[in-house]
This record gives structure tokens, C-alpha cells and sequence, in this order.
């Protein structure tokens, strides 16, 4: 059996490609735990696109 560790949203968002291909990005929450998404590389561009237009320089 894996050891439960607890899981919080302290901690950096992270960002890591899976041996499937698929880029994983993890986004600490308030009030504890992790938003996980995965996402393909069409999907990917396509989110940075998105923030890229609303992200002040």
C-alpha cells in the first residue's frame, strides 16, 4: 500500500510532459489541494493564447 501523504496547495505550479505525451500542469489552490489538468499540445497553444491575451506586460 503507497503511503497517503496530505496534499496541499502550498507549493509552485507546476508544469511536466508524461512519458504519453500529455503535459500535466498543476495549479496550487487556496484553501488547500490542486487543480490538475491535462492537456495535448494543440490544447496547450491553445491556452497560451488565451492568457497570453489577457496577461499584463
Amino acid at each position: 500500500m503507497a503511503a497517503m501523504k496530505p496534499r496541499t496547495g502550498d507549493g509552485p505550479m507546476e508544469a511536466e510532459r508524461e512519458t504519453r505525451g500529455l503535459i500535466v500542469l498543476r495549479v496550487p489552490l487556496e484553501g488547500g489541494g490542486r487543480l490538475v489538468v491535462s492537456v495535448n499540445d494543440t490544447e496547450a497553444k491553445e491556452l497560451f493564447k488565451v492568457l497570453e491575451g489577457v496577461v499584463k506586460k
